[in-house]
């Protein structure tokens, strides 16, 4: 499958590289793919972009990210070499197929940890490879359009008609404390007057700005929330923590505190009849080529989905 240019500047096994590093957004993983080492595809990469004048990626602290050219050479080359592939594997009968990539799964860290990362596992053992990156929904969406990712859980609806979404899963949020920081707060007050019956009680937060704990004071008391957080740390798994081990109260999704609720280690201080959800969907790219191992774990995910109801150990 070798074609090198007369002057030897560039071939086929670079644009299948260059293409596995567009697709998993990282030289490492792009190497894993074709299975070659880092610094050879670090080689391949910037023969490629010599030959063409232009830089292919920047490189960021993790990964990488395709430039305006990279993003028009995989359109111009992406089908076309899939096609040449297929033709190829094909005509080698005498020889194994090659294995399906990687799927390329993004999604936020907790959810991943909890919920979606222990659904796939059996997946795994059925011989289906996963490649699963975290963050935040704007950047991961961003890899999804570029190909860099196959499937994206995202926490907001995805916009534009290159991507398709699909509600996955409701998430539930709820005002929640240890019993030792419950036990200071007087919640009939708290349901009859609002969040002046917590008053002196700290906050925890995975951000400054409170976005969770600001929507649910919106929703639920009809009010902004004007209180500075006490301790700010940037995974909701280490809120959980925190909560538990008595630093304040704090707002969770349900899917991350059943263990907690169920053995009492953790407490709902309020029950509202409207309580603020928020709907996460699983978004793929419109038009990408159809891959057995992607619907694989797309159609994992919709089945697991039923599964994660209201309620914390659901």
């Amino acid at each position: 499958m070798r074609h090198r240019s007369a002057d030897g500047s560039m071939d086929l096994v670079q644009l299948r590289t260059f293409l596995a590093v567009f697709r998993t957004g990282s030289l490492t993983a792009g190497a894993v793919q074709v299975g070659l080492s880092q610094p050879t595809v670090t080689t391949q990469i910037q023969a490629l972009e010599r030959h063409l004048g232009r830089p292919l990626f920047e490189r960021l602290p993790r990964g990488v990210t395709p430039t305006a050219a990279g993003h028009e050479l995989a359109a111009r080359v992406g089908r076309p070499l899939e096609e040449l592939e297929a033709i190829v594997s094909g005509a080698a009968t005498d020889r194994a197929a090659p294995p399906e990539p990687p799927v390329l799964l993004g999604g936020p860290a907790e959810m991943l940890a909890a919920k979606i990362v222990p659904a796939l596992s059996p997946l795994v053992a059925d011989g289906v490879r996963l490649t699963v990156s975290t963050g935040m929904t704007d950047e991961l969406l961003t890899r999804l359009h570029s190909g860099a990712l196959d499937l994206v859980f995202a926490t907001t609806r995805p916009r534009g008609r290159a991507v398709l979404a699909e509600p996955l899963v409701d998430e539930e949020f709820l005002l929640v404390a240890a019993p030792s920081i419950a036990d200071r707060i007087d919640t009939e007050r708290l349901r009859n007057e609002g969040p002046i019956a917590l008053a002196g009680i700290p906050l925890v937060s995975y951000a400054a700005d409170l976005p969770i704990l600001r929507r649910y004071w919106r929703h639920v008391f009809e009010t902004r929330l004007e209180t500075e957080p006490a301790l700010i740390v940037g995974d909701l798994r280490a809120v959980l923590a925190a909560v538990t081990a008595g630093a304040g109260i704090s707002v969770l999704p349900h899917y991350l505190c059943g263990r907690e609720r169920a053995d009492g280690t953790l407490v709902t201080l309020l029950d509202p009849a409207d309580p603020p959800i928020n709907t996460g969907f699983l978004a793929r790219r419109v038009g990408a080529p159809s891959r057995p191992h992607v619907d694989l774990v797309r159609a994992r995910l919709v089945a697991a989905a039923r599964t994660w109801r209201a309620g914390c150990g659901d």
